[in-house]
C-alpha cells in the first residue's frame, strides 16, 4: 500500500463499498462492503488492475480522473438496486494525484431533495 495514503476510520464502514486503486491503477484497498460486492468477501483483487474489469469509456474516464484530478459521479440501477458511484482523485502530500478512490452507496428509488439558502 501507498504510504502516503492514510485512510479515515470511516472507509471501513459497512454501508457504503469504499475501492481505492493507485496512480498505475492497481487495487491498494477494498473495505468489507467493497470485497463482498466485486470480489467474494475475499481480498483477491488486491493488486490487480482495475482497467481489466473496465469498459473503453470507463478507461477514459479513469485516464482522465488520474491526468487531471477531478470526479465522476453518477447513478445505476442493478437487479432493482439503485446506487451512487462517486469516483474522485486522491492526492499525495506534495499534490500529484496518487490514485483514485470510489465510493458505492445504495440509494432509495425516491428520496428528498432539498434546496438550502
Amino acid at each position: 500500500m501507498n504510504p502516503e495514503l492514510n485512510l479515515p476510520a470511516w472507509a471501513a464502514m459497512p454501508e457504503c463499498a469504499v475501492t481505492v486503486c493507485d496512480a498505475d491503477c492497481r487495487i491498494i484497498y477494498m473495505n468489507p462492503r467493497s470485497r463482498e460486492t466485486f470480489a467474494d468477501g475475499t481480498d483477491r483483487l488486491i493488486g490487480q488492475n482495475l482497467l481489466e474489469c473496465h469498459s473503453p469509456r470507463s478507461r477514459e474516464i479513469i485516464a482522465r480522473l488520474l491526468a487531471t484530478g477531478g470526479s465522476n459521479v453518477y447513478t445505476i440501477e442493478k437487479q432493482g438496486v439503485r446506487k451512487m458511484i462517486y469516483q474522485s482523485a486522491w492526492l499525495n502530500t506534495d499534490g500529484s494525484v496518487g490514485g483514485l478512490v470510489e465510493l458505492s452507496m445504495v440509494i432509495p428509488a425516491e428520496m428528498p431533495h432539498y434546496v438550502r439558502k
